[in-house]
């Protein structure tokens, strides 16, 4: 049992959530990601860890409200126990000094962003982070990006922070004003996919955290199982990065769709009628 230490609310359906970890938090490195669960019976979570006190020995997670798994979880306050926090797992980012890093997040992306960014930085890099949402509340851990990085863009779908535009154009500002020597990007699937495709055209070397497609977080279920470079790959052993270029976003957008009308079944029978 992991006890909940803080809570912050960022927006309505996004939350962070500070958990004692110390094993986790001691170990941890840019790019992890742990499984939760709420309840005996409850269903394991993958969250990428957006920072971690060794000291305190605690870890810091953000979630959003999607399903029945993610409304339990986010309803937990202060002093409530986590029933399971298992990690770090996965493979973690590849840090060198590159030169100058481009990091690109999109909503509650920007979470397992953070740490890959105070770590390029810590390396030597001259890092850029473009951070884009729909609109300037559902912009999030901006200050602390801000600390973390050399420069800050704010893009929203409709102007309300930053410039108005999508992120891609604020990654291509940047690209077309300087030599970018590398591109993380982490955020919904199809934000990953146009960053791709855009950095492609440019040569640019990209990076995707595909987190996002994850379930049991141990290889076991095959759910996060995609085609990368023309071979089968386990989004949650062999990654959750890889070489954006070499992805197959199309295969990894139906993918994720394929149980969307069952989950939606299961939040109205069990959230919704509450």
């Amino acid at each position: 049992m992991n006890k909940i230490v803080a809570k912050e609310h960022f927006s309505e359906n996004v939350v962070k959530l500070v958990v004692e970890a110390p094993l986790i938090a001691k170990s941890r490195k840019a790019g992890h990601f742990v499984i939760v669960r709420v309840g005996e019976k409850g269903e394991r979570i993958p969250l990428t860890i957006a920072d971690a006190d060794v000291e305190k020995g605690t870890i810091t997670l953000v979630a959003q409200k999607i399903g029945v798994s993610t409304h339990k979880l986010c309803a937990l306050n202060v002093g409530d126990e986590i029933t399971d926090v298992v990690g770090p797992l996965g493979k973690a980012t590849h840090i060198e000094n590159f030169g100058t890093v481009v990091c690109a997040g999109g909503g509650v992306g920007v979470a397992p962003l953070l740490p890959i960014v105070k770590a390029m930085k810590a390396a030597g890099n001259r890092v850029v982070t473009v951070l884009a949402a729909r609109n300037k509340d559902l912009i999030i851990l901006e200050d602390e990006m801000r600390q973390a990085s050399d420069e800050v863009i704010i893009m929203t779908d409709d102007g309300s922070a930053g410039k108005k535009g999508l992120v891609t154009e604020g990654v291509e500002s940047v690209i077309k004003r300087e030599k970018v020597d590398l591109c993380v990007t982490i955020g919904p699937a199809i934000m990953m996919k146009f960053v791709s495709l855009l950095t492609k055209k440019y040569e640019l070397p990209t990076v995707a955290s595909l987190n996002t497609i994850m379930v049991d977080g141990t290889g076991m279920c095959g759910a996060c199982r995609l085609t990368v470079g023309g071979k089968t790959k386990f989004v949650c052993v062999d990654g959750p990065e890889f070489d954006a270029h070499q992805v197959d976003f199309d295969e990894m957008l139906m993918r994720m769709g394929a149980y969307k009308e069952l989950e939606q079944a299961d939040f109205a029978n069990k959230i919704l009628k509450k």
